[in-house]
């Protein structure tokens, strides 16, 4: 591997690229850490050591930013307004007409539905911004802490403004960061901006479970942390690999006096087909109760019943919440990202059928069969992996942000798998022996 490293290195359009690509990381960092106007660096900086590490309400989206939304920088928002916003624009795709339209047109509708989505983001920025603005000057960031209300010590509307259009500016920065590292660096921008946005509080949390460890100095526990990991990471690593090859035959077809097609293919079905959405849309689902009851302050039953059952995730309630919903949004995202049918009809039409299987109704019964039967075992793994973190939270008394988290977990050796094949097509192609030997 440190071999290949240093053939990539050799080559100069790839060395530029990896360069370039690296550059692009140090800018994202380096904006993590600078402030936003209008904000005490002195006061937040009390409040993070404080609270910041059992802030589970801004959990999520303070790991997708690289710890930065916490510490209210200009990149707080980080990479998650763009991702939500592909998300809701690939669940209207289905819904409606226009975008499907849009998306059979090939690259041209694609890069208009680019363009829709890089406008969502915007506004979902400042949608996001505002909120973040009015929760840190309410103190409701940081509970428990001292300081909370005078993070933001100038409260004029001025102030505020100038602080949303800081973050929404950041958020553009960064949407224009990743497309600069897809266009011209290794992988997908977007991707490698996550992966480095999560991987930045990995080691601290890593050590802190060290610190936190009453055995030995911590270092039983630490050991242990290290060796779940590695089983996890094997884990994630064979599910992701893993798939269901339908094979395809392709009849001959004579045109004038050459014969086209008769060729054998398979349709690869992966077994974890969605990935790491379920996981999003289940945190993020789960978080809009203790929301409500934050921001409304109600001290009524049905707030109290939230605050005792689902603002922690260590209730049984919670958990079962979770793990049923992650099953849920599993199956619903693989209905919405693979039609049967339309694919049924594409083979049809070039003269592909399954052996066995007649083409037509027949070939999309049968696919919507065999994913059905794929998506239980891949729905009940991305479960189990996000309950990860429950668990640390009961054996090792971590924090929300647990290195070895579902999510966290997932996007890393996603990412990670997606980027050394890239790297390794493009050694290949210039006779090197590549990453995966």
């Amino acid at each position: 591997m440190l071999t290949a490293f240093a053939r990539a290195f050799k080559t100069p359009d790839l060395r530029k690229k990896l360069l370039f690509t690296l550059g692009i990381i140090v800018l994202f960092r380096l904006g993590s850490h600078i402030p936003v106007p209008g904000v005490s660096y002195k006061n937040v900086q009390i409040c993070v050591d404080q609270a910041g590490s059992n802030n589970s309400l801004f959990g999520l989206v303070n790991m997708f930013s690289g710890g930065a939304l916490l510490q209210i920088t200009i990149f707080a928002l980080g990479i998650m307004p763009y991702i939500t916003a592909s998300i809701i624009l690939q669940l209207l795709t289905v819904v409606i007409p226009k975008l499907e339209n849009l998306k059979k047109e090939g690259q041209s509708g694609t890069a208009k539905i680019t363009q829709y989505t890089r406008y969502l983001t915007v506004a979902l920025a400042i949608l996001q911004g505002t909120g973040l603005v009015a929760t840190a000057r309410t103190g409701a960031l940081f509970q428990g802490c001292q300081v909370a209300s005078q993070i933001v010590p100038n409260r004029s509307i001025f102030t505020t403004i100038v602080m949303v259009v800081t973050m929404t500016a950041g958020t553009c920065v960064v949407m224009w960061l990743g497309e600069l590292v897809t266009d011209r660096g290794i992988g997908n921008g977007m991707s490698i901006l996550m992966f480095i946005s999560i991987a930045a509080g990995f080691m601290g949390a890593l050590w802190q479970i060290k610190l936190q460890g009453k055995i030995a100095g911590g270092w039983v526990e630490f050991g242990v942390v290290i060796l779940v990991g590695l089983a996890m990471v094997a884990l994630v690593v064979f599910v992701e690999q893993a798939q269901r090859r339908i094979p395809v035959q392709y009849a001959k077809r004579m045109i004038g006096r050459r014969a086209y097609g008769g060729t054998s293919t398979y349709i690869p079905l992966k077994v974890n087909q969605a990935g790491v959405i379920p996981v999003i849309f289940a945190s993020s689902l789960l978080y809009i109760p203790a929301l409500i009851v934050q921001f409304s302050g109600s001290t009524a039953s049905w707030a109290t019943w939230i605050q005792k059952h689902f603002v922690k995730g260590d209730h049984p309630y919670y958990i079962a919440a979770y793990f049923l919903l992650i099953v849920f949004f599993a199956f619903f995202y693989v209905a919405i990202s693979f039609n049967p049918e339309e694919v049924a009809d594409n083979m049809k039409k070039y003269g592909g059928f399954i052996p066995g299987i007649r083409a037509g109704r027949p070939t999309a019964e049968y696919l919507s069969y065999v994913l059905n039967r794929i998506t239980w075992p891949g729905s009940l793994y991305l479960g189990l992996i996000a309950l990860v973190p429950t668990m640390a939270l009961a054996g090792f008394g971590a924090n929300q942000n647990f290195p070895f988290g579902g999510t966290s977990i997932l996007i890393i050796v996603g990412v990670g798998l997606e980027t050394v094949k890239q790297i390794e097509s493009q050694l290949q192609q210039r006779n090197y022996e590549g990453f995966l030997r």
